[in-house]
């Protein structure tokens, strides 16, 4: 009987697929050129690979837009190629899950043009169309602003007094999910892809499926008069209907690994999420991801926060998912920043210490451990100097919304320069040549400026090279004698060391393994403490431990 739960056994690598590596020089980075660096995944141990969305798009939310759900889109390659990368990453080991992106469509999927086309086919029921208010419906259905920070959530048919909607960007109308029709359409898309061979999908936007069927205005809280659109669309009541039934009658039946992009849940609800009945294998908590942030959808909103605090967070995550469930443990993906950036305050150790550090803290955690392409090296994020040189449409809406809102324009830059998703899609750094041996053309999007610090060819064999620390990681984690209890093993957090270090343990009946990092730019004194230590970024020839050099990790089983 297979393993309902073999899952728990992986470790998962992102791949964005436009910044990984160029094969043909067009400046945009497509499957052969994956291909070509299955070897150097392989040999960084990892097992599966998460390949964010290759689907035939007009690219306005760099692939979230899918007006295709059964084809390539040909900067990417082919279908064949596709087939090719599932069947070279099998041939190592190495499973692949996709992205399922089913919240909304591309404007331009042949569904979306059919329903404008003719608004008595069938297809006008796929997605939301609502009349307008006022005298000539000129006026959006409710006051709801788009999850991207700007603007309605409402656009308006041309010709037409009826609207439709949209969490997202306007060429990103959402379905219909309350129409079953619509269900069974996604529902036989998920099982061509499953039977194609992958292994699951991460889940896009999922929690935002069901909307609040009465349309109505909210509370505004902006200068615009507009509400936040997820007050009535994200994890809304009656959404468990939908998911219940899309798991029962998709993923269920392959034994496929879901992931759930759920924003919104409760820890209260985790258990109909990802407990034994659950509607996914794991779910991202973005609870202590985005503990810079007020809310994801207004990212130039920034908060200061510590690392107490941030401790408490991930304990309270772990604590309250080990109840009930599974975690998908992360740093980084194509919509955060950099973690070096994002978590190290002191600049001058935004370094191998710095990366290892972070590394160390989430890699053991209990749960799935997920890399973003360039994190293993430790990449930074890049400073852009003006908002022109911005790819992404959530920087350059949270930009305008933070001018509309009186800020400067200088700190609105400053802003997004620290939180925009441009960040962690800067092209791949394989060397330190001034494409970063991403491409032999121009760059898609330019390149982050610290690859001559932080590349591949320079890391690797380099016992104190952050790639380096990332291999040792994945072997003692699941190819050790440690592995059952650094997969399987409780979480029990410590709060008897200072509070810029923060300080866990992963416990079964066999061993007992503490994960140590001092997250600041001081010697922080610990309890003395004995035990063999198997992994340390700083001097392994450590016996009695009774302080943590500045960003120093170390694993030790007592």
């Amino acid at each position: 009987m297979a393993n309902p739960t073999w899952w728990k056994d992986e470790v998962i690598y992102q791949i964005y697929p436009m910044s990984f590596k160029d094969s043909n020089g067009d400046g945009i980075g497509d499957i052969p050129g994956i291909i070509e660096k299955l070897d150097y995944l392989q040999d960084l141990g990892i097992t599966m690979i998460w390949l964010s969305p290759m689907y035939k798009s007009p690219m306005v939310d760099n692939g979230y837009d899918i007006s295709d759900y059964r084809d390539v889109n040909p900067m990417f390659g082919t279908m064949a190629d596709l087939d090719e990368f599932i069947h070279q990453a099998k041939e190592r080991g190495i499973k692949v899950i996709l992205d399922l992106v089913i919240n909304h469509t591309s404007d331009q999927h042949t569904w979306f043009q059919q329903a404008l086309a003719d608004p008595t086919s069938k297809y006008r029921d796929y997605y939301i169309f609502k009349e307008g208010r006022g005298e000539n419906g000129d006026e959006a259905p409710t006051n709801w602003r788009s999850n991207f920070g700007q603007n309605s959530s409402w656009t308006r048919v041309p010709n037409s007094t009826e609207w439709y909607h949209h969490v997202f960007a306007p060429e990103q109308p959402d379905l219909n999910w309350e129409n079953p029709a619509l269900r069974e359409e996604i529902y036989d898309m998920i099982n061509w892809w499953l039977e194609k061979g992958i292994a699951g999908f991460r889940v896009d936007a999922i929690t935002f499926i069901k909307k609040d069927q009465d349309f109505a205005d909210i509370e505004p809280d902006g200068n615009d008069g507009l509400g936040k659109v997820k007050r009535k669309t994200e994890n809304r009541p009656g959404i468990e209907v939908f998911l219940k039934e899309l798991n029962e009658k998709t993923f269920k039946p392959f034994n496929a690994v879901t992931v759930g992009e759920a924003s919104g849940v409760p820890y209260e609800e985790y258990d109909q999420f990802i407990g034994d009945e659950g509607y996914f294998s794991m779910i991202f908590d973005f609870k202590y991801a985005d503990i810079d942030i007020f809310s994801g959808s207004e990212m130039y909103k920034q908060r200061d926060w510590t690392i107490d605090e941030w401790r408490d967070r991930i304990f309270k995550s772990q604590e309250s998912i080990q109840k009930v469930g599974w975690n998908a443990n992360f740093l980084e993906n194509h919509d955060q920043p950099r973690s070096v950036s994002k978590f190290i305050k002191d600049p001058a150790w935004r370094n191998h210490y710095g990366a290892t550090a972070l590394g160390a803290l989430y890699f053991f955690l209990r749960g799935t451990p997920f890399i973003y392409q360039g994190q293993e090296i430790g990449m930074l994020n890049a400073e852009r100097h003006d908002i022109s040189e911005f790819n992404d449409i959530s920087t350059h809406n949270n930009y305008n919304r933070a001018l509309e809102e009186k800020w400067a324009p200088e700190d609105a830059l400053k802003a997004v320069n620290r939180r925009s998703r441009d960040n962690a899609r800067t092209p791949m750094q394989w060397d330190a040549t001034p494409n970063v041996g991403f491409t032999t053309g121009t760059p898609w999007l330019a390149t982050s400026g610290n690859a001559a610090e932080f590349n591949v060819l320079d890391e690797a064999g380099i016992a104190t090279s952050t790639l380096e620390f990332y291999r040792e990681m994945i072997q003692l984690h699941f190819r050790s004698e440690l592995t059952d209890t650094l997969i399987n093993g409780r979480f029990e957090p410590d709060y008897t060391v200072p509070d810029s270090v923060i300080s866990y343990y992963r416990v079964d009946d066999n061993h007992r393994v503490q994960i140590l990092v001092n997250l600041s730019k001081d010697v922080q004194s610990i309890p003395e403490m004995t035990g063999e230590i198997k992994l340390n970024n700083w001097d392994n020839s450590l016996t009695v431990v009774d302080a943590l050099q500045p960003y120093q990790a170390i694993v030790v089983e007592k």
